[in-house]
């Protein structure tokens, strides 16, 4: 890197990040890939890009290896496709030279699997091809993409990409063309309570998944699973299978069998004439599907698949994925599966096979998900979870509701990292939450004529906030409504007695203003040891992850740090009365996703370096012009504030004078700005206005007052240019003083800057917001019971008869009796 000490406008001095943001290279593929797109469908559109994809890592990774899983022949790596740029024929050339060479020397590829690049319905004619095809090929020239050591670290980067890209288009899909893709936080959520990461794997293991799109749930269990496990899907729609294969290899997966072809007509995992049996199947087919029976003949079907529990309606579907998933398990066999709520209560035929369902055992659990997560469909679905090993000894179903944990994300819902550890912790350790989960027993479900309908037996509503008659009527706070506040109360017994005094039996009075509230509690010694105990609980895992972080090193796996770091907060929280540790948690969470993820991924890169770099910008006429300089891993208020504080200090000093400088002026300028006032007459008050004007006014004259108005106003005017020169200078200054420190900084020092005065400091702040919440809702709610019933029915009729008598006086002196 140049020496940073250069002046600013010395391009000679330029230098760049050493590693793309992890963010940034995602969002920057998308930008780019949709900028591109046009008029084109993203359905189709999608698999353009992903194929790009798909050739550019499988050369980088892959390319002059000849025992290499996937074979690159010679002439067909993406460095050859970027010769193809700019050609006529380009879209002929890309199909003949760079892809039916592919699919001819890997068997795992075909050249069904490949979209046409020579398709001037899609890609446009003439030119327009040339153009579209040679800027696509563009965007994964850039070098940032180099895929050669992915995963090298034990992270996937370009798996995430493909991932990202993949949620992106099925979103721009519309309603029945993003089926492909289930979205990843649902995968995760199946993966984990399937329960392969508590299993012994080995290559031996097997997993199934017979609707599985672009394969994203299949490898989101492969994620799980402590070893490689075998890999196994089947795929309707042709295209969408070609995704998935492409997408096993991109994940490392090149061995993974995808098939193509509809798995109820004709399965084609087969061991002899039945089903290959597998340890583990996971799925998420179309919801009621119409014609699942087509091609199909359930009374005779040779897989024995609808025998036992029955065949499923002909025009709802559900089931007979469900029985062909429970059909293909091993007798210790595993699995989940994402279906609509219908199946839990919907009548006759699929009523008669849900009872035989329950009765056989195999049902692990429900968990309800919140509506609108899907893209192929907004109605909610629950995933239905499938146990053979312990079906024997089942004497209950476990049932989550899990579907008032979300966020909004645009004109989706999605479930936040809280969400799915609350749900995985609830249903993995079996833990009974009023209002969310418990253990249900058959004996109760067989009471309910096997309506497994998830408010039969959870009841997720929030409680009623009830009016008290007999408080409004007579006044006081009643008790009972308090009650609601009981654990803030356990916690702190001696505030409840300073807050209220006793009105009558069963009701109480509020000992302080509302208005003093909120002061009263945060300065309880109770509230403020409570207060001083949470910083203390914060500061005990802050200064064991700040030992922890400031040993991470080059070639770090980020995806095992989040863990360790998550895990260890969570644990660290649950318990502690009053905070709700997964929003603890989601702080943490949220905080990797904006920026500690980035920073980590810096450090795996490059180490603990804090190097700038030149911000460029190329303006419409195509100059690049220079915006200053930045430092991402450290930015550059950190290094002010521990190293230039006196001189920060000064600055905001002097803003806070020129600050009242300006409102002085403008002050003057509204005292005086009537028709009759000094500046009644001005089109614009500046300081060549105020001059000119008082140029006309003369010396010793009436004007005195104007002229004394229009002087004060310059002398401001001259305080504040002065004031601003002074400002801007020290800001230069303090700007070349804080980047001619960064090449100072030390290996130590830096990662003091970067763990405590950044992460932790940035964590700390966040968390510490959960005490002002729990402040702010004891207030609002003590403020909102008092309010409620401070005048009591018969004050207000009172009142009302003393206001009516006023009003009739007024009438009789108006004559008006």
């Amino acid at each position: 890197m140049s020496d940073p000490v250069g002046d600013a406008d010395d391009l000679s001095t330029l230098s760049h990040p050493m590693a793309l943001k992890k963010s940034e290279l995602y969002s920057s593929l998308w930008a780019s890939c949709d900028e591109l797109r046009g008029g084109m469908d993203a359905s189709q559109y999608k698999d353009y890009v992903l194929v790009l994809l798909f050739i550019k890592y499988i050369s980088d990774k892959y390319a002059g290896k000849p025992f290499a899983a996937i074979k690159i022949p010679a002439g067909a790596s993406f460095a050859d496709m970027v010769k193809l740029k700019g050609k006529k024929d380009i879209g002929d050339q890309i199909n003949k030279t760079i892809i039916a060479p592919l699919a001819a020397a890997n068997s795992q590829l075909s050249q069904a699997d490949f979209p046409d690049f020579n398709d001037p319905n899609k890609l446009g004619s003439g030119k327009d091809m040339v153009d579209r095809l040679t800027n696509l090929i563009g965007i994964f020239e850039n070098p940032a993409l180099d895929f050669s050591r992915n995963r090298a670290d034990g992270d996937d980067i370009l798996g995430d990409a493909y991932e990202f890209l993949m949620r992106h288009f099925a979103t721009e899909s519309g309603k029945s063309k993003g089926q492909f893709y289930t979205p990843a936080e649902v995968s995760r959520i199946m993966a984990r309570v399937i329960g392969i990461g508590q299993t012994e794997t080995s290559p031996d293991t097997t997993v199934l998944d017979p609707t599985c799109g672009s394969s994203s749930l299949l490898l989101k269990v492969a994620d799980e699973a402590r070893t490689p496990v075998s890999l196994y899907g089947q795929e309707k729609d042709s295209a969408t299978s070609g995704l998935a294969r492409m997408n096993m290899i991109l994940h490392d997966y090149p061995t993974a069998e995808i098939k193509q072809g509809n798995t109820l007509a004709n399965p084609l995992f087969k061991d002899g004439d039945g089903l290959k049996l597998f340890d583990f199947v996971v799925a998420n087919p179309p919801f009621s599907d119409k014609r699942w029976s087509n091609g199909v003949d359930p009374e005779n079907d040779p897989y024995d698949r609808f025998s036992h529990f029955g065949v499923p309606p002909g025009k709802q579907g559900d089931y007979a994925y469900l029985l062909h998933i429970i059909r293909s398990l091993k007798s210790t066999g595993k699995g989940a599966c994402i279906l609509p709520h219908g199946v839990l209560f919907r009548g006759n035929a699929e009523a008669a096979i849900r009872q035989k369902l329950i009765r056989s055992g195999y049902l692990k659990g429900i968990i309800g998900l919140p509506a609108n997560l899907f893209y192929g469909t907004g109605i909610p679905a629950c995933i239905l979870v499938l146990d053979k090993e312990h079906a024997a000894a089942r004497k209950g179903i476990f049932m989550i509701d899990a579907s008032a944990g979300f966020q909004k994300d645009g004109n989706k819902n999605r479930l936040r990292s809280r969400d799915i550890h609350k749900i995985v912790d609830a249903f993995t350790k079996g833990v009974e939450i009023d209002g969310y989960s418990r253990m249900v027993p058959v004996a109760e479900i067989e009471k309910n004529d096997f309506n497994l309908n998830l408010p039969r037996y959870i009841d997720n509503r929030e409680a009623e906030d009830t009016q008290d008659i007999e408080a409004h009527l007579q006044g006081g706070i009643p008790e009972a409504d308090l009650e609601g506040l009981a654990e803030t109360w356990a916690v702190c017994p001696g505030l409840r007695k300073s807050l209220f005094k006793a009105n009558r039996p069963g009701y109480l009075d509020l000992t302080v203003e509302t208005g003093a509230l909120k002061e009263t509690i945060h300065g309880h010694p109770e509230f403020a040891a409570f207060v001083e105990g949470t910083e203390k609980h914060f500061a005990t895992w802050r200064d064991a992850m700040a030992k922890s972080l400031r040993q991470l090193e080059p070639a770090c796996q980020p995806k095992q740090v989040i863990h360790d770091l998550s895990e260890g907060l969570l644990a660290h929280y649950l318990g502690q009365l009053l905070l709700d540790a997964y929003a603890v948690y989601q702080h943490l969470m949220d905080y990797w996703a904006e920026t500690m993820q980035d920073d980590v991924y810096l450090i795996a890169a490059d180490g603990w370096k804090a190097e700038t770099y030149r911000i460029l910008v190329e303006d419409k006429k195509g100059k690049t012009k220079d915006k200053g300089w930045t430092c991402d891993l450290v930015p550059k208020s950190l290094v002010v504030a521990r190293y230039f504080a006196q001189e920060l200090d000064d600055i905001e000093s002097a803003t806070a004078d020129l600050e009242a400088l300006v409102s002085a002026q403008t002050e003057l300028e509204e005292e005086h700005g009537g028709e009759e006032g000094a500046f009644g007459e001005f089109e614009k008050i500046n300081a060549a206005a105020v001059k000119a004007r008082l140029k006309e006014l003369k010396a010793g004259g009436d004007d005195a007052d104007e002229r004394a108005v229009l002087k004060e106003w310059l002398d401001l005017s001259e305080e504040i240019s002065s004031l601003k020169k002074v400002i801007k200078d020290a800001e230069a200054k303090l700007d070349a003083a804080a980047y001619a420190q960064y090449p100072k900084l030390t290996e130590g020092e830096v990662k003091t800057l970067v763990v405590e005065d950044k992460w932790l400091a940035t964590l700390g702040t966040a968390i510490h917001g959960e005490i002002d919440r729990i402040e702010q809702a004891l207030t609002g709610r003590v403020k909102e019971l008092a309010d409620r019933y401070a005048t009591p029915m018969p004050a207000m009729t009172d009142r009302v008869a003393e206001l009516e008598a006023k009003v009739a006086a007024h009438l009789e002196r108006m004559g008006f009796a």
